[in-house]
């Protein structure tokens, strides 16, 4: 059943993604930084000589079993396979983690071709790892935090991999940076407050908002994997729907980054903050003792 409705979620996502593609003439979305790298590679091109490719050349590796399809198409099959994997993921602890699919960050992801989904997926299989490695500032959080030794060592592999095809990636890499456009929620008020999660510092919910927070981030869907937060029913609706404020007001303005940073900082990352403090601390179990007969 889990397989089914995983393979459901998948196909009726990447559908509406690929005709949203289409629609607004977006080609692949974000995911087309990965398919062009993939093939400046191929090509013998550098592929830090396009205009604003932002990306880690680790994101190439993803792209490359896309280079032969239609944008539109790779982007619908990409999004299409990350919300499946992360549904199979997600169901694992129970259906109603399936309702993280109705966070706003899931469907802003969505319509950008995000790599969140399957980010969020690689906490529930290792050998899906290697995929923060392609935005690290939002990858780096769940490896630190949620990362196995099985997926940590692919994740090696794959760096390995990148550096005897391009062993000077990392220094054309930031040519860009400076035309990134964003926010550090910790930095924007109120987003110090967030410091507080530091009181639980044992627990793993509390170190992995306290990283998230400390790193940039550009719009809303770099937020989903933050869902990994919220344990019942309650707790994901109360925070899937908080999240839609944020859709609602940006649907109404052109604000400047600060202006988004602070309306996320507030809707989604504080109420994040408020699970992390109310929850139990986690039970470290006991060795058992052993009796002599």
């Amino acid at each position: 059943m889990r397989i089914l409705i995983s393979l459901l979620i998948g196909t009726v996502t990447g559908l509406l993604c690929w005709m949203l593609l289409v629609r607004f003439q977006k080609s692949a979305g974000d995911f087309n930084w990965a398919i062009w790298a993939a093939r400046d590679l191929l090509a013998h091109r550098n592929p830090y000589d396009r205009e604003m490719q932002l990306y880690p050349l680790t994101s190439a590796i993803f792209g490359l079993p896309f280079v032969w399809m239609r944008p539109e198409i790779a982007g619908g099959v990409f999004y299409g396979l990350s919300s499946a994997l992360m549904a199979f993921g997600l169901s694992r602890d129970g259906y109603h983690r399936l309702l993280v699919f109705l966070a706003y960050p899931y469907w802003a992801g969505l319509i950008a071709v995000q790599w969140t989904p399957l980010m969020l997926a690689s906490v529930f299989f290792p050998f899906l790892l290697p995929a923060n490695l392609a935005k690290p500032q939002i990858g780096l959080p769940v490896l630190l935090t949620h990362g196995r030794k099985r997926g940590l060592l692919l994740c090696a592999a794959v760096l390995v991999l990148t550096f005897v095809v391009m062993p000077r990636w990392p220094w054309f890499w930031p040519r860009w940076f400076t035309e990134y456009r964003r926010f550090i929620p910790l930095l924007i008020l109120p987003g110090p407050l967030l410091a507080l999660a530091a009181l639980r510092y044992r627990e793993k919910d509390a170190r992995f908002l306290l990283l998230m927070a400390l790193f940039p981030q550009r719009w809303a869907y770099d937020a989903l994997c933050l869902w990994l937060i919220p344990r019942t029913r309650r707790e994901i609706i109360f925070t899937a729907g908080l999240s839609w404020v944020v859709a609602i007001w940006r649907w109404n303005h052109s604000p400047h980054i600060v202006e988004i940073g602070r309306w996320i900082v507030l809707f989604i990352y504080l109420p994040m903050l408020v699970l992390v403090l109310l929850h139990e601390r986690s039970e470290v179990p006991k060795e058992p003792t052993s009796t002599s007969t």
